[in-house]
């Protein structure tokens, strides 16, 4: 796993426990090799990004107990991968961002000046 730096130069903070999140299901929004979808940026969920993720094909409201997901509800913290983010930044859908819980890694994919616009 690489150094758990957010875009701030800073310690990782933890992004949500409550649902667990993060590609290692530790609660923060880590990365490494095996994250192949970059999951770094910790967004507060919106209806209207919820709705925008279920319609591009990655439904994240519906339970699915099999993987033990309790599926997402506006409010609740989660570590998206930073091209969907990117994604919903263009349709004007983006979620508000935890930049002390957002991974570094983050940049290499959104600029810095776009995660601060959806800062909380």
């Amino acid at each position: 796993m690489e150094p758990s730096i957010n875009v701030l130069g800073e310690a990782l903070q933890p992004c949500s426990t409550q649902p667990l999140t993060g590609f290692f299901r530790n609660g923060c929004c880590d990365t490494g090799p095996q994250d192949r979808g970059l999951h770094t940026v910790c967004a507060v969920m919106t209806a209207e990004f919820l709705a925008l993720s279920k319609y591009l094909g990655n439904d994240l409201s519906t339970p699915r107990p099999e993987f033990g997901f309790a599926g997402l509800k506006p409010g609740d913290r989660w570590c998206l991968c930073a091209s969907r983010f990117l994604q919903a930044h263009e349709e004007g859908a983006a979620p508000k961002v935890n930049l002390a819980a957002t991974h570094r890694r983050t940049l290499d994919v959104v600029p810095l000046e776009v995660l601060q616009q959806a800062a909380l």
